[in-house]
Formats: structure tokens, sequence, C-alpha cells
């Protein structure tokens, strides 16, 4: 009967982290096919983890769970687009792109 008590906390916790993991897996599967929805697939990973929150926040508004007019979030977005196009069209490479993306901390 231990046993069985046992065998079921176990399965609670991974229940929990397998609800954690799918929705972590869900979340990337939809990333990624908005970088390739966007022509930005085949991006190198660093590139890419320094602008996916802002591909995250494009996925959220096409949703319809939020829409902005900011001035600053429409800016940011012209960047994230001039320097990944720049980059895809050889016009600088990938350090630069990086560099110019990322946010720093104050």
């Amino acid at each position: 009967m231990q046993a069985a008590i046992k065998k079921s906390k176990v399965s609670v916790q991974n229940a929990v982290l397998n609800s954690i993991f799918h929705k972590a897996e869900a979340e990337y599967r939809a990333t990624e096919e908005m970088f390739t929805l966007l022509g930005w697939g085949d991006l190198p990973g660093e590139l890419k983890m320094v602008i996916e929150e802002d591909v995250k926040g494009y996925i959220d508004e096409l949703r319809g769970q939020y829409c902005t007019n900011s001035e600053w979030v429409q800016r940011r977005r012209e960047s994230v687009d001039f320097w990944v196009n720049s980059y895809l069209d050889g016009i600088c490479n990938e350090t630069i792109a990086i560099d110019s993306l990322r946010i720093k901390k104050l």
C-alpha cells in the first residue's frame, strides 16, 4: 500500500513537470513557427535568443492578447527588422546585429 502512495506522489510530481514541459514545448514551437513565417528561420541561435521576446510579442499581438501603439515598441520593432534584414542581406555580420539588438541593462 505504501508503494501505491509513493507512486501516486511521484505521478503528481511527474504530471506537474510534464505540464511545464508541454507548455514550454508549445511556446518553443510557436516561436519557431513565427521565425519561419517572418523568413527568419535560418538565423543563428544567438541572434534568435536576442530577439526572442520581440517575436513572442508579435505572436501575442497576432493572437489578440494585446495591441500597442507605443512609439517605443514600434521603434524597437523597426530596429529588429532593420538589423535582422541587414544580417540576412549580408550588410552586417552576426556580431554587429547581436550587439545592436541586445538590450543593455541599467
